[in-house]
């Protein structure tokens, strides 16, 4: 290794340039006093500023002689000092810049991090959400739905009103909201005729509202909780894109809920239409029956019906056969 090799070393490690080249030196010349050092590394005497720099750290050690004279020891303790001492001096310029940049953000950005999740909390839930679904909607309402519900009136004008003005709804319904009493009939019906586009699943991963490209709302679903006490309203962020990619993924995994009706080579009525949605939604039997006001002997008759018109042999291959002759 060259003598500029070891210096440039040395200095990397946070070493002062006089105490390289005294260090330098006591290494070519062996044990020195401090005359001899003045003489082999010219300005060092003025402050001895660099024998005490190597004193401090431990790569050299004085002799025990009247006149003592300066010799290196082994430099391993020596080092790991000079490596620590780096490492917080690193440490200390990241946690430096860290603040520079979060005052920088503070200043110029007009929202912090702490804005970007608000959490609303027991009675203010419901103003809240009325506020947000009034001011905010332009485009497009992606929602996955489960109950507990926020409010207690069934029928959605909210909703109804938005898909007037243009705005356009994707659902996606959990299996528990198809069977909360009147919620199909009441809500959902009325909002699939003035446009909403709907979908269902078994569950859904989590209550979410997301409007436009503005804010999400997110709160349990009645797996998690039986009460509503809290939501997030989250702004774009990192989780907000996170929450954006759930309902993708959700709708494209869920069956279509189409119950207006429609022509069909069959012409199946709507009260069939609206069995066979409940049925692939996976409610039961009683559900199915309470929802259509018929009994169950009846259900089961036009189930029967149904399953010879498809030549299915299992309630499974009957809905099968409905989504894939769009009877859904």
């Amino acid at each position: 290794m060259h003598a500029s090799d070891l210096a440039d070393h040395l200095r990397r490690l946070g070493l002062g340039m006089r105490a390289v080249a005294t260090y330098e030196a006591l290494l070519s010349s062996g044990p020195m006093t401090v005359d001899q050092v003045a003489t082999a590394v010219p300005g060092s005497a003025q402050d001895g500023a660099g024998m005490a720099e190597l004193l401090e750290v431990g790569l050299v050690a004085p002799s025990g002689d009247a006149e003592p004279r300066y010799v290196p020891v082994p430099p391993t303790t020596g080092l790991d000092l000079l490596a620590l001492r780096r490492q917080a001096e690193l440490h200390q310029a990241r946690v430096a810049t860290l603040q520079a940049y979060e005052a920088f953000r503070r200043h110029w950005h007009t929202r912090s991090a702490e804005d970007l999740v608000e959490v609303v909390t027991g009675s203010a839930i419901p103003d809240r959400i009325h506020q947000l679904m009034r001011d905010t909607p332009r485009e497009e309402v992606r929602r996955l739905d489960s109950p507990p519900h926020f409010y207690t009136v069934l029928r959605n004008e909210e909703e109804e009103r938005h898909l007037r003005e243009g705005i356009s709804y994707r659902v996606v319904y959990s299996r528990s909201s198809l069977r909360r009493p009147r919620y199909l009939q009441e809500n959902i019906i009325p909002c699939m005729r003035a446009g909403e586009r709907a979908r269902t699943l078994p569950r859904v991963p989590v209550k979410l509202t997301i409007v436009d490209r503005a804010v999400a709302l997110v709160s349990f679903t009645i797996d998690d909780t039986e009460r509503n006490d809290s939501l997030l309203v989250v702004r774009p962020c990192s989780l907000f894109r996170a929450l954006e990619g759930l309902f993708e993924l959700s709708w494209r995994s869920a069956l279509p809920l189409d119950i207006r009706g429609g022509t069909h080579a069959h012409r199946l009525r709507a009260r069939d239409r609206m069995l066979l949605t409940l049925l692939a939604a996976g409610a039961d039997d009683d559900s199915i029956a309470r929802e259509l006001g018929i009994s169950k002997r009846t259900f089961f008759r036009r189930l029967s019906e149904l399953m010879s018109l498809a030549g299915a042999t299992s309630r499974f291959q009957l809905a099968l056969h409905a989504c894939r002759n769009e009877w859904l």
